[in-house]
């Protein structure tokens, strides 16, 4: 650990890369794995890489003639929250295809995995590349192994599944992707952390409307003709109830990844068929949450794109949004849907995983009465607490992507007549 008061390497090459100080940010990154893998470091190379929202990935050239591929995570506050990072381990015991790194430091503030290099593409890669040219005749492949990759999850899944005590629970690191983003000393639970860093306070330009914090935060939205019963505010301190570590207790944990978005997953074609293989375990855990384990993969995997949480410039113009604000309601209207390539994946995880993971939890009397209030609430998070979504903010959003993340965090977190609710709906019939 780097000495006196200053951060450690990784913290600081993550706040240097923010800065756009990319020559300082691979020189902090490489002595910290200097230091891990004892061996000189002869040059870093960061992807500049609009999926990692929260991390940096890239190639490290070591003296010993071998290259690997670096991922390094940052959270906020993580000193106080996590206890342990990077059970690859574990994953790999409970027989999950996950790629064990060579080297691991889960140290807060100095957290990396380096990993033998491959040759092969990020599923993020492949279906940015799918969507981009509409090719939708040639997405058979990704499809079935998405497919395929569900169905292999519940069955890693099940067997370990058990009640889920209060302290273990708690002490799960997933819960810094959600319950820690929504609090901080001084506030109340659901408007503090980044709620409160992001939002609280702020002015918002969405489309021609520019709306302070303390107004639209009370408004009831509509969105392409449906309107829907929450406001930004009760959705937010509702999260900060029902997702408090120890209210998920009780209702099924798991042993999981916690964190599958496609930038985290290889297409790994070398075997004849392709297989979908995680690595970058930093949130994996033996007491998920079962309600929380796929959240993450449900929304970054599939309502995230195309393109408009990660690329918010594309989707100023691949978009239309109008917003008009009406006395307490705030209309929006927009053009954005699933993909057939997303639609695919939502059905393939609806069936491989989410069904009979709820079948199972009310089989065993562990499915809350509220438990799509739940998947609601974690979905509401994901797009609103990974970056800021307000234009001009630190996420580098726009009023047309501002708008319309909103919109569909609303959609997924409030419940109205819309696609998500269907989809829910559905899982309601075969639990």
């Amino acid at each position: 650990m780097s000495n006196g008061a200053k951060a450690p390497y990784a913290a600081q090459a993550r706040a240097l890369a923010k800065a756009g100080d990319w020559s300082g940010a691979g020189d902090r990154l490489g002595r910290l794995i200097a230091e891990i893998t004892g061996t000189p470091v002869l040059g870093v190379k960061i992807n500049h890489d609009q999926y990692s929202l929260n991390s940096l990935n890239g190639q490290v050239a070591l003296a010993d003639n071998r290259t690997l591929f670096f991922k390094y995570h940052h959270e906020d506050g993580e000193d106080q929250t996590i206890a342990e990072y990077y059970r690859a381990g574990l994953l790999r015991d409970a027989g999950f295809r996950v790629d064990v790194p060579l080297y691991a430091c889960g140290e807060p503030g100095r957290q990396i995995l380096l990993y033998a290099l491959r040759t092969d593409k990020r599923l993020a890669e492949v279906c940015h590349a799918i969507e981009d040219r509409e090719d939708w005749q040639h997405m058979a492949a990704v499809v079935e192994a998405q497919q395929r990759a569900d169905r292999a999850l519940w069955v890693c899944c099940q067997p370990t599944l058990i009640p889920g005590s209060r302290e273990s629970v708690a002490k799960e690191p997933i819960h810094q992707l959600f319950y820690h983003r929504l609090v901080s000393a001084g506030a109340q639970a659901g408007l503090g952390g980044r709620v409160k860093q992001f939002y609280v306070g702020k002015t918002f330009q969405l489309g021609q409307e520019q709306i302070p914090w303390r107004d639209l935060s009370r408004l009831q939205w509509e969105i392409n003709g449906v309107l829907y019963p929450h406001t930004l505010a009760q959705l937010f301190l509702e999260a900060g109830e029902r997702l408090e570590p120890t209210a998920l207790a009780g209702h099924g944990a798991i042993t999981a990844h916690g964190d599958a978005h496609n930038a985290n997953v290889w297409f790994d074609t070398h075997g004849g068929q392709a297989e979908l293989v995680s690595f970058d375990p930093a949130f994996a855990g033996s007491a998920i949450p079962a309600l929380l384990a796929e959240i993450k993969a449900t929304f970054h995997n599939i309502f995230a794109h195309p393109c408009w949480l990660y690329e918010p410039e594309r989707a100023a113009q691949y978009y239309q949004v109008a917003v008009i604000r009406t006395g307490d309601r705030l209309k929006v209207s927009h053009n954005w849907r699933l993909t057939p390539l997303r639609r695919a994946f939502l059905d393939s995880k609806g069936t491989g995983y989410w069904r009979p993971l709820l079948a199972e939890l009310k089989q065993r009397g562990w499915l809350p009465a509220h438990w799509q209030r739940i998947i609601r609430l974690a979905m509401f998070c994901c797009p609103t607490l990974v970056l800021d979504l307000r234009a001009g903010g630190l996420g580098g959003h726009n009023p047309v992507s501002s708008a319309l993340g909103l919109a569909i965090a609303v959609m997924l977190g409030s419940g109205g007549e819309d696609d998500f609710t269907h989809w829910l709906n559905e899982l309601v019939m075969e639990a």
